[in-house]
């Protein structure tokens, strides 16, 4: 088996502790599918921490910034980035380089499918996370993700209905 992992494209958001960024960056992304893919519905979009306590619902400030903008999180549960999961996905996007860089070295198999949010649209920018900052730094990180989600989105969707092939994957 070479290139996507399913029929349907995957894509999963990491960032620490799956509590406000990556919740973020899945629901963003999910509110724009209908308008990039007729076939959205096919989609699997999902996210994960790599350092988390699973069964966390979304941050409370999370959900106060995403309700703004008409998105609700308020059903997301935290859980933990496993090789079974990664696996399942055919491109893994962090907020930081840290954590994408720590991923492709245990996971070095998957390396190929995990990048930068930001790399997406042509940058490499960390997506700082506002756990414990004051009200403002969720609005912040809330915007920084949605500019993200908004100028890679067309790649993403391209990238992955395109039936992408990973050059670590055997053939």
């Amino acid at each position: 088996q070479h290139g996507a992992v399913n029929a349907m494209p995957s894509v999963l958001f990491i960032c620490t502790g799956n509590i406000c960024r990556s919740p973020m960056a899945a629901a963003f992304f999910t509110a724009r599918l209908p308008e990039l893919d007729p076939n959205w519905l096919d989609w699997r979009v999902e996210s994960a921490g790599t350092w988390t306590t699973p069964g966390r619902p979304a941050a409370l400030l999370a959900r106060q910034v995403m309700a703004e903008r008409g998105i609700d999180i308020s059903r997301h549960r935290s859980r933990e980035v496993s090789q079974e999961l990664l696996e399942q996905f055919d491109l893994i996007l962090t907020m930081e380089t840290g954590q994408k860089e720590a991923l492709q070295v245990e996971f070095s198999h998957l390396a190929g499918r995990i990048y930068l949010l930001s790399e997406m649209s042509g940058t490499q920018v960390t997506i700082d996370d506002p756990m414990g900052g004051p009200p403002d730094a969720f609005h912040k990180t809330a915007a920084q993700i949605e500019r993200y989600i908004r100028r890679g989105q067309e790649y993403i969707v391209r990238r992955l209905r395109s039936g992408p092939s990973y050059p670590s994957d055997p053939a």
